[in-house]
């Protein structure tokens, strides 16, 4: 039994982008030289006799710059398993159709998820927020947060629902893919593609973070439009992992999430086997510290979607299936303006969570690991005692270095499960953060 971890071509982390439609972006990596085929994918004989197999992200005949598959020569075929049966794991796992609990104007706001006391990975840790769309029509997310203590083992996961954003919180993560493998601390995120198999282990005694289930199109950079070139997220800051593959005759359980359920079947070796791939579809990794801030030196607040790092975009022009937005630390140096966010009401719905530090539009309870909710059209924004502070403040330039903030946007109303209405972690007392505004002196 072998773990073959190391690296194509004497390459490390190969340079990324090959997820994001529109760079040309084309891969080739393997981990045993040779075992490429050069001219064409499905020879009638492949190097070592690899079995040849697409991964295919679209539909075959999507444009070419939407196009997105990789060739993966893999030790076995995937479709070398038994018949899958329900799994009866991840209580709290679930999708769309999101009718357990009643969709709600009521702004939301939970304390982090405690950590586990029981043997608990990452696929069993997963709890499910809520959601929206229709994961059978291919429309909307579900959103979900993760807490563990354990590495997967002899376990691996695939989903064959959407692709998975996953943002850590606490404690570094080794997703070990078919493709390669990718490490993730809090402040980097991963991004792994629909229907590719994946182990999550532990860098540390416990993790939690939040994971995005994004069922629409795939997630790519936004176009840059007035700004330019440069700017934002930049595609050579996405990392994809070179080949390593893993030769390991050893029991493993393959759970799948297909159409809202979780399914297993049990092989006799580990489906990590892939030896070589190439293609424009791939997981990859990107630190949020490298994102390039673009904010106002003259007045007024600039909108939250200058803060973009990714979006999935929907049929309507300029509205988002979903976005994954970042307010990460930044210079305000705006004259003659309120400088945070200000009140407001619109038509894309806001989950929030935080990775480090605070929040400029919060005073407290919004800690690290929670999450709130804004549903579209309801008001929100700055609690009444950042307001009161922000119309007074000197506007001298000052950095607010202590935080990382994001948000899960979308154009639809996210629906919470059951789990987020009923938990304790909910607070109950949330809208009296925007108590006691009184109008104006010169109008009583």
């Amino acid at each position: 039994m072998t773990s073959h971890d190391t690296v194509a071509n004497g390459a490390g982390t190969a340079p990324a982008g090959a997820m994001m439609p529109g760079f040309g972006n084309h891969f080739s990596t393997e981990a045993i030289p040779g075992a490429l085929p050069i001219g064409q994918n499905s020879p009638q004989r492949t190097p070592f006799g690899l079995f040849a197999e697409q991964l295919s992200g679209t539909a075959f005949t999507a444009p070419r710059t939407e196009n997105r598959r990789a060739w993966l020569y893999r030790l076995r075929p995937s479709a070398n398993h038994p018949p899958f049966e329900r799994y009866a794991g991840a209580p709290h796992l679930q999708s769309s159709p999101f009718d357990a609990a009643n969709a709600s104007p009521n702004r939301m706001r939970w304390n982090p998820l405690p950590l586990p006391e029981a043997a608990t990975d990452f696929v069993d840790g997963m709890v499910t927020y809520g959601g929206t769309g229709d994961v059978a029509t291919g429309d909307g997310v579900a959103i979900h947060l993760y807490a563990a203590n354990r590495s997967m083992a002899d376990r691996v996961f695939m989903n064959a629902d959407g692709e998975l954003l996953i943002v850590p919180e606490v404690g570094g993560l080794r997703i070990v893919t078919e493709m390669g493998v990718l490490i993730v601390e809090p402040l980097q995120i991963a991004l792994v593609p629909r229907g590719l198999r994946f182990r999550v282990e532990l860098c540390e005694p416990t993790a939690r973070g939040y994971v995005l289930e994004n069922y629409g199109a795939a997630f790519r950079l936004p176009d840059l439009g007035p700004i330019g070139s440069n700017g934002l997220a930049n595609p050579r800051d996405f990392e994809t992992p070179s080949a390593a593959f893993e030769d390991r005759d050893v029991s493993t359980e393959l759970i799948q999430k297909f159409q809202g359920g979780l399914w297993a079947t049990q092989l006799d070796y580990s489906p990590l086997d892939v030896v070589a791939w190439h293609g424009n579809l791939a997981p990859c990794a990107y630190d949020l510290r490298r994102f390039n801030t673009i904010n106002t030196v003259s007045f007024d607040h600039p909108d939250p979607s200058i803060f973009t790092v990714l979006t999935s975009p929907s049929h309507t022009s300029g509205t988002a299936n979903s976005d994954f937005v970042i307010f990460p630390p930044r210079w305000m140096v705006a004259e003659h303006t309120f400088r945070p966010p200000w009140f407001h009401r619109n038509v894309m719905s806001e989950f929030m969570g935080l990775i480090h530090g605070s929040y400029d539009a919060k005073a407290d309870g919004f800690a690290p690991g929670g999450a709130s909710l804004h549903n579209q059209m309801n008001g929100h924004g700055p609690d009444r005692a950042t307001y009161e502070k922000a119309i007074v403040d000197d506007l001298t330039p000052h950095r607010i270095s202590d935080t990382m903030a994001f948000m899960f946007e979308t154009r639809l109303v996210i629906r919470p499960s059951r789990f987020a209405v009923e938990t304790p972690l909910v607070h109950l007392d949330y809208d009296d953060c925007w108590a006691g505004f009184v109008k104006p002196e010169a109008f009583r």
